[in-house]
């Protein structure tokens, strides 16, 4: 079989339906065998070392002239394990050239941030941003120097008035990992282009399975691969992927930063990309049904679940979106904390953890309010008495079991 036939080959797989393209990405023949044998094993193997050896002085010379991934230097560069996954992620975000790997997503977002920025610049962030974006903001990034200013995540109006001669970076996130709204990526990448300012969107809930970023506009695409890709929480780690001349730029910050990630990590998360697609086909179903039995509960005062038909963001989601996944929120009717609180204690089979992707359906309390600079919360045409809310993460358990836990969760919330 020719090298263009075998496992891993670029222009085979990029041929082929998803499912077998996930079965295939990262095995390339040379880093699955031997020179001899060529593709022996199915996976990439597990390359633990620090140190790379070369046969003479004269190849150590060369070693420095050369930096990407698939030459060995050093084992901060990588190996085969590493290697492995960087290239079946680049694989799965059309417009790509590179990915960086990084030993969490919030470092993956810094390592991002600050190859887009200088001291003086200023970044605009969505204001339903992953709190520890906003915390990377006002604390690493406000002690360089650099200003953030919040913009209403559905306002395109908004983001061009928070615009200025300085803005050199934007950060998205859509759906928001709390409230979920979605945001009209396209327009807001064309904007910020027209106006030289690099576009970053954190992508962890899509995946590029559900929203290709940066063929829609991004000029970065970050991950937690820590949540789906890894999907059995059991692993952190953290990726950004660009076209070649943001990629160069976010490969050489990441060095100076001396970013790295572990090869086991590296080989449980390439193990994980394997079934993605089914993972997040079951628990999208899941967590439809159950968005649909909640929108019709009396408890319930909004479901906040782009996918579900009527939900807020669903026609922006159902034009860019081809998927989803588990995670959603929705907002109880009236009461207090406390009342939300006794409800989540009272679910048997939702673990009471951050983090979402896994393999495990989880549950955490929302409140939005003291997260928020340039819009309010409760949102626009919510009741103001209602603004307790619930992040449900659906994993892969059995629809109506996770149902008749939130019913039985709900008598409680009833009684509080």
């Amino acid at each position: 079989m020719s090298d263009n036939k075998k496992p891993g080959s670029l222009s085979l797989l990029t041929s082929l339906s998803l499912f077998t393209r996930l079965t295939h990405l990262g095995r390339k023949p040379h880093w699955t065998g031997t020179p001899d044998h060529p593709g022996a094993v199915v996976s990439p193997p597990i390359w633990r070392a620090s140190t790379h050896l070369y046969p003479d002085t004269a190849a150590l010379k060369q070693g420095p002239k050369h930096n990407e991934d698939g030459r060995f230097f050093y084992g901060r560069r990588g190996s085969p394990s590493q290697w492995a996954l960087a290239d079946a992620l680049t694989q799965l975000e059309p417009g790509a050239f590179g990915t960086m790997l990084y030993p969490s997503g919030v470092a993956a977002i810094a390592g991002a941030l600050l190859t887009a920025l200088r001291p003086g610049d200023v970044l605009l962030m969505t204001d339903n941003a992953y709190e520890p974006s906003r915390a990377i903001a006002c604390g690493l990034l406000a002690e360089m120097g650099i200003v953030t200013r919040w913009f209403d995540p559905v306002d395109p109006a908004a983001f061009a008035a928070a615009c200025c001669d300085k803005t050199r970076a934007v950060l998205l996130e859509s759906p928001g990992s709390l409230t979920m709204e979605v945001q009209d990526i396209p327009a807001l990448c064309a904007a910020a282009r027209a106006r030289g300012i690099v576009s970053i969107i954190d992508n962890t809930w899509a995946s590029p399975l559900g929203f290709t970023a940066l063929a829609h506009g991004a000029d970065i695409s970050v991950m937690s691969l820590t949540k789906h890709v890894g999907g059995h929480s059991d692993l952190m780690m953290g990726s950004a992927s660009a076209g070649a001349e943001l990629y160069a730029k976010l490969r050489r910050t990441a060095q100076q930063t001396g970013q790295v990630v572990s090869p086991d990590d590296a080989s449980l998360a390439l193990r994980g990309l394997r079934t993605i697609a089914m993972r997040l086909e079951r628990e999208t179903a899941s967590a439809l049904a159950i968005a649909a039995w909640l929108e019709k509960r009396p408890e319930v005062a909004r479901v906040l679940c782009p996918m579900l038909p009527g939900s807020p963001g669903h026609a922006v989601w159902l034009r860019d979106f081809t998927g989803g996944c588990g995670l959603f929120s929705f907002v109880l009717k009236g009461k207090d904390a406390a009342a939300r609180d006794a409800f989540i204690d009272a679910l048997k089979l939702f673990g009471i953890g951050y983090s979402w992707g896994g393999f495990e359906s989880l549950v955490t309390p929302v409140d939005p309010a003291g997260l928020r600079s340039a819009t309010a919360w409760p949102l626009a045409g919510m009741n103001k008495a209602d603004r307790f809310a619930v992040r449900l993460s659906i994993g892969l358990e059995d629809a109506g079991d996770l149902i008749a836990d939130l019913e039985q969760a709900l008598v409680c919330w009833n009684a509080a």
